[in-house]
């Protein structure tokens, strides 16, 4: 988490805490960025770009990385067909929603990105994709942690 709110400080984004009531985030009248802390290594410069990409564009941005395993349709417990990877990316962070965006969002986005993304662009608004560097990405597991270190840790 400290490194999260490191790198969303050094993009020059306010922190703002969970329990400040959605109307008094939208009166504001500022840019929200929704960072998810399982992506603790995402670059300032990145939070940023994406920030700057949200302000220009008028609409909601959301990093991503590209799916690079093998994705199988599973139904009544039988493997069937592989999934087009080209046509899947997975979500990553910053989400940035502009203010004006946010004017038009009656509730508070969901915790989790993916389902964020999924309201947002549910409810006719579109979203905007940038590629994540590697070191933005996700991680879930013990193994993710090892590969994130081996990314941002200079050799020596």
């Amino acid at each position: 988490m400290a490194c999260a709110a490191w790198a969303l400080g050094e993009a020059g984004v306010q922190l703002v805490d969970a329990t400040v009531a959605w109307e008094d985030v939208v009166a504001t009248g500022e840019d929200l960025v929704l960072h998810d802390s399982l992506c603790p290594m995402t670059p300032p410069a990145f939070i940023h770009a994406c920030l700057d990409r949200a302000r220009s564009t008028g609409r909601a941005v959301i990093g991503v990385r590209p799916v690079t395993d093998t994705v199988k349709v599973v139904a009544d417990h039988l493997v069937g067909a592989t999934l087009d990877r080209d046509a899947l990316l997975a979500v990553t962070s910053p989400l940035v929603i502009p203010a004006g965006v946010l004017a038009e969002v009656p509730v508070r986005p969901h915790v989790d990105l993916a389902r964020a993304v999924a309201d947002l662009a549910g409810a006719g608004q579109p979203i905007e994709t940038m590629a994540a560097p590697p070191e933005g990405r996700r991680v879930s597991s013990a193994e993710d942690v090892r590969v994130l270190d081996a990314l941002t840790t200079a050799a020596g």
